[in-house]
């Protein structure tokens, strides 16, 4: 149990969406620490989550539909038999017009702005970063992306997620980066911030015509990777847009498979830039499945024998993975 605590960082805040990503009276499913759970919106905004399994016969109740209340809440119904749960996991059941007590224990959820996280049940050990309201503030929201369920660990996508080395090979073929002029790192505990600059590979007008992608990367990626232990990583960058903040959230779904998406947020200065929003979103996912398909392609656990320079990144998860409490 302790292991997989580690492997897992219970007690850790996790990201599970952003308000947009769940559409009204639409069951959602999601996972984390092994569990899943169904979690839907009403049309007021409210957001609520069960644990995924009906307790009558074990139906998935994220295959089932949501039945919208005259007050604006909504219910969550069971595929199966039309069970309908409110949000503390009671029924009516058929022929009766009495409530049941709590059938099911609600995923607790901390919305704060578009925000949704959870502990997933866990006692909190670290605090919720606030980051994301920052930038919500100052930056155009412009949409998520790559949404996936990788089959790894948590630990194997934060420490690829850290390797400022892999791009070369990694996203050879998407960012032809020539070499990586790493400058520093900060570490502030659960916070740390990384800067280096990456020139890729020249392009003449009609390799950018075949690859339109090539069109939003500068001559010289200039990287400031922000990371908030364990969830997120930001890389605060400048592209056609103007100014972007490219969030890459982590869920540790269970030991052996993990979520990750992309929240894209702007500040433009270019009057073009919104014809962007799709070609951009569409680069953001091709790095999320190339890590992916990396990610899929190695061998667990397999002993570290080459060290590379710059990879004090890695290192600093190694380092949070082994002192977690």
């Amino acid at each position: 149990m302790i292991e997989a605590k580690a492997k897992m960082l219970e007690g850790a805040p996790w990201l599970l969406a952003h308000k947009s990503m769940l559409k009204i009276n639409q069951p959602h499913k999601i996972s984390v620490y092994g569990k899943d759970y169904v979690m839907w919106k009403d049309s007021k905004g409210n957001v609520q989550a069960l644990p995924n399994i009906c307790p009558h016969m074990g139906a998935m109740l994220s295959e089932g539909w949501c039945k919208a209340e005259t007050d604006g809440e909504s219910k969550v119904v069971c595929p199966f038999h039309a069970l309908e749960f409110d949000r503390e996991g009671c029924t009516v059941l058929p022929g009766t017009d009495k409530k049941t007590l709590p059938q099911m224990q609600p995923l607790k959820l901390i919305v704060k702005d578009d925000f949704i996280w959870s502990y997933g049940d866990c006692k909190p050990q670290i605090s919720i970063p606030d980051i994301l309201e920052k930038i919500s503030d100052s930056y155009e929201f412009i949409g998520y992306t790559a949404d996936t369920s990788v089959k790894t660990d948590l630990k194997s996508m934060l420490l690829n997620m850290h390797d400022y080395n892999h791009q070369n090979g990694t996203h050879r073929d998407l960012f032809e980066i020539t070499e990586v002029r790493f400058e520093k790192f900060i570490d502030n505990g659960y916070h740390s911030e990384a800067f280096f600059n990456a020139p890729t590979a020249p392009k003449t007008l009609w390799e950018k015509l075949k690859q339109p992608k090539q069109f939003l990367l500068p001559e010289i990626i200039q990287a400031h990777l922000e990371n908030y232990f364990p969830s997120l990583v930001i890389f605060h960058g400048s592209s056609l847009f103007g100014k972007i903040a490219q969030c890459h959230l982590f869920v540790p779904e269970s030991l052996t498979k993990t979520r990750t998406y992309i929240l894209l947020f702007a500040k433009t200065n270019n009057p073009f830039a919104k014809l962007l929003k799709k070609q951009f979103l569409e680069l953001s996912k091709a790095v999320v499945e190339q890590d992916a398909d990396i990610l899929n392609k190695i061998y667990a656990n397999a002993p570290q024998k080459i060290k590379l320079n710059n990879e004090v990144g890695m290192d600093w998860v190694k380092h949070h993975f082994d002192t977690w409490k």
